[in-house]
């Protein structure tokens, strides 16, 4: 079986016109890996190198959200506990099967973690998906392995675990927590697809069922299940309740918490271009070139020397080092017409239905949703969250909208981005923890008048 598989990666590498076609990555044959073992090459990532784990196996399961494999992983942060139990759990990577935009299977990794805490709610212990905020492109931003390593700091590399914060107090009310690393991030054969709403929906309901399939958990066939995600991984949870009815109709949602999410990418373009984050841009682009072939045409005739260079730098950056190499760019430098990458898109149908398709709100939610913005967040744009909302309430959706109302604290440098995740953080898990213990909720869309 042909596959995509991530080339051993290092800082300045060029990305030609030929390699646009690929988006950075080399289609070669993977032998097959059953187990956590492999005899490939290593893959290393901007000094980085991947564990083995990460490698997919040549052939997938049938079923979705199937586990392939599993090993113990190491928590960065943690404390014995006086029973003898660590805190705030014990860890599993994971590496389960799940399915692409395009239909395609592929491998997903993640991590579950049992946590030492008691659930003391009503019922059985319940599960909690954790779709994380961006991390990056590179294989080693994966969210599981910042479990591992919380902070990354090489010549190449600048990772933080910033939703390790969240995942840590969601264990500490008992409930266990299943990350998902996305499609591509992590798993060697192919690049993040970054901000695809299928491919982050799909991924985050399949490590609900690969949590069921763990052996040797505490979760129950009754385990009340939610979804909690800020920024890209609010996004990502918006998806997964929109899709459940659809994809996953034997997970069922007690909650989701979607902050801060990209409901319109049109609008979240024009946002972060000139950003601190708009390698974000480049993580976009990268993703679904790869998916989408009038994306990559798009690339290919528009993107200039530097475009390009861009492109495949980002591939492999973490959020740390791409705001240290390209924070402020503006992506006319980018391009011949030195028109925006937005304006262009605009401007080609073919790759402006590809930004269309990836709208959120168009699907009522699952169940009981929460959906928070910072009203001066200008990175992902307040107004194009509040409409999510607006556009869940008028399909009868049961939403709690929450306006974050915060000082400007900073044009474009990221602040009014980051500062809602954590003045609100306390408020999202006391919500969802409620509905973890199967207490009603009433949607407060009366409070929105609606805005057309």
């Amino acid at each position: 079986m042909s596959r995509y598989r991530s080339r051993p990666r290092s800082a300045g590498h060029r990305l030609t016109a030929a390699a646009i076609a690929t988006v950075a990555c080399a289609c070669v044959s993977v032998p097959q890996a059953d187990a956590a073992g492999t005899d490939t090459e290593p893959v290393v990532s901007r000094g980085v190198t991947i564990p083995a784990f990460y490698t997919p196996p040549a052939q997938l399961p049938a079923a979705n959200g199937t586990l392939i494999r599993k090993e113990s992983l190491p928590l960065g942060l943690s404390l014995p506990g006086l029973d003898g139990r660590p805190l705030p759990g014990t860890a599993t990577r994971l590496m389960y099967k799940s399915t692409d935009s395009s239909g395609r299977p592929v491998a997903v990794t993640g991590a579950y973690i049992e946590p030492s805490a008691q659930w003391k709610g009503n019922g059985p212990r319940p599960l909690v998906a954790v779709a994380s905020g961006t991390m990056g492109q590179g294989d080693q931003c994966a969210p599981s392995y910042a479990l591992e390593h919380p902070l990354t700091v090489s010549g190449e590399t600048l990772s933080v675990g910033y939703d390790n914060l969240a995942i840590y107090r969601l264990l500490a009310t008992g409930a266990a927590v299943v990350v998902t690393d996305y499609v591509g991030l992590g798993a060697t054969d192919r690049l993040h697809t970054y901000v695809n709403r299928v491919d982050e929906g799909h991924a985050v309901l399949d490590a609900v069922r690969a949590a069921r399939a763990l052996p040797g958990t505490s979760l129950t066939s009754d385990s009340r299940v939610g979804l909690y995600g800020y920024s890209e991984g609010g996004g990502a949870t918006a998806s997964a309740a929109e899709l459940q009815p659809t994809y996953a109709p034997d997970v069922h949602l007690a909650g989701t918490y979607a902050g801060a999410p990209p409901a319109d990418l049109t609008a979240v373009m024009k946002g972060i271009d000139g950003s601190a984050l708009v390698s974000a841009l480049g993580w976009a682009i990268n993703g679904f070139a790869q998916t989408y072939p009038e994306m990559r045409s798009i690339a290919e005739a528009n993107l200039n020397d530097a475009g390009r260079k861009a492109l495949a730098g980002t591939s492999t950056m973490c959020v740390g080092d791409a705001v240290i190499r390209y924070g402020f760019t503006r992506s006319t430098a980018w391009t011949t017409s030195g028109k925006s990458v937005a304006d262009i898109i605009a401007a080609e149908p073919g790759a402006q239905a590809v930004l269309d398709e990836q709208r959120l709100g168009t699907l009522k939610p699952t169940g009981p949703v929460r959906v928070a913005t910072g009203v001066e967040d200008d990175i992902v744009p307040h107004r194009q969250a509040r409409q999510l909302a607006v556009d869940w309430c008028r399909k009868g959706g049961n939403v709690t909208y929450e306006a974050v109302d915060l000082p400007n604290l900073g044009d474009r440098i990221l602040t009014n981005h980051l500062a809602p995740l954590i003045t609100d953080q306390g408020s999202a898990i006391s919500w969802l923890t409620d509905r973890l213990e199967g207490k009603p909720t009433a949607s407060n869309c009366w409070t929105m008048p609606v805005q057309r």
